[in-house]
């Protein structure tokens, strides 16, 4: 087992991520102009809006080789997956329910696919995975020892089925956006969980902007607002994207994108204080990433510096 310190310095070395944003949302959303998904119903007596049924799942170009093309070009050295996003859909063949691939017209494991092809492509390939399951009724108000149950089976699927999984990234836990709180869900519970699976695993908690008491990275979600103290000095991640909202919408294809410009000079603030960053990828409702994005990483990568490697901690790096 490698020192939590090691870890998070050979990931901070990194630097440049991207994150890919691909799941029920995808095919619910892309014509419409709700965001990605039912923000504001955490199990509070509001009615769920937008149920998703997955027989409608059908990425019928779905070409995860292209994802990792793209992501290549634009010279990330890690990337994550939304396995599961808040509304419950799970990218694999789950045993722990029938909200998945399996019941789409499309039955792929996207997890498997996404593996396979982004460790070919040499791209350290993480996981996402929301704790907030809307499906499934786990929410800021309702988790049961079975819901844990079934997050604990979920999470154990996704780190025994797949060797080794450098990193997971975790959503809708303890937020404000709804989610099961570290009362109902312990994080050192969940860590011990991880950790007996993948012990060289690091688990990130999106929202976990203060100290490293509920995260091994800090992981601020920068597109929400969330920023970076200037004294900061790391082991952080930060998280933006090109487009409006992280899930494809058919309009992205037309509008402008944010400029190269604007995200090198994230890279660039974010990179000088050891915070990675990660731009996103969100494939289409077919599966594949539109031309405009893809030339539009790709710019970036042309023109991305990495920096040199760490070879001493800096002060003021946080310590658990």
């Amino acid at each position: 087992m490698t020192s939590l310190e090691a870890l998070q310095r050979a990931f901070i070395d990194q630097r440049n991520g991207i994150f890919i944003h691909f799941n029920s949302g995808t095919t619910q959303y892309h014509q419409s102009d709700i965001i990605d998904w039912d923000y504001g119903v955490t199990g509070k007596n509001d009615p769920r809006r937008h149920p998703f049924e997955p027989a409608t799942w059908n990425p019928d170009r779905l070409d995860t080789a292209q994802w990792a093309a793209v992501a290549k070009s634009a010279g990330a050295r890690f990337a994550a997956l939304t396995t599961k996003h808040h509304e419950g859909f799970c990218l694999w063949p789950t045993q722990t329910t029938t909200h998945c691939v399996s019941s789409g017209q499309v039955t792929t494991d996207v997890v498997a696919s996404y593996l396979k092809d982004f460790r070919a492509a040499g791209i350290e390939a993480g996981l996402y995975f929301s704790m907030l399951d809307l499906q499934h009724d786990i929410t800021a108000t309702h988790c049961t020892p079975a819901d844990k149950a079934m997050i604990h089976a979920q999470l154990t699927e996704l780190l025994t089925n797949y060797g080794d999984i450098p990193f997971l990234i975790t959503d809708g836990w303890n937020a404000p956006w709804g989610g099961p709180s570290y009362q109902d869900l312990p994080f050192a519970e969940v860590d011990g969980w991880v950790k007996s699976l993948q012990p060289n695993c690091l688990l990130m908690n999106i929202g976990s902007v203060d100290d490293l008491s509920t995260t091994d990275i800090l992981f601020f979600e920068n597109a929400a607002g969330q920023e970076t103290a200037a004294s900061f000095a790391g082991p952080g991640i930060a998280c933006n994207l090109f487009t409006t909202s992280w899930f494809w919408k058919d309009r992205y294809a037309m509008e402008p994108l944010k400029s190269v410009d604007w995200a090198l000079g994230l890279a660039e603030q974010y990179n000088r204080q050891n915070v990675n960053f990660m731009l996103n990828i969100n494939p289409d409702d077919h599966g594949q990433v539109a031309p405009n994005l893809a030339a539009q990483l790709a710019a970036y990568g042309q023109r991305y510096q990495q920096p040199a490697p760490l070879t001493a901690l800096p002060a003021g790096w946080l310590w658990r």
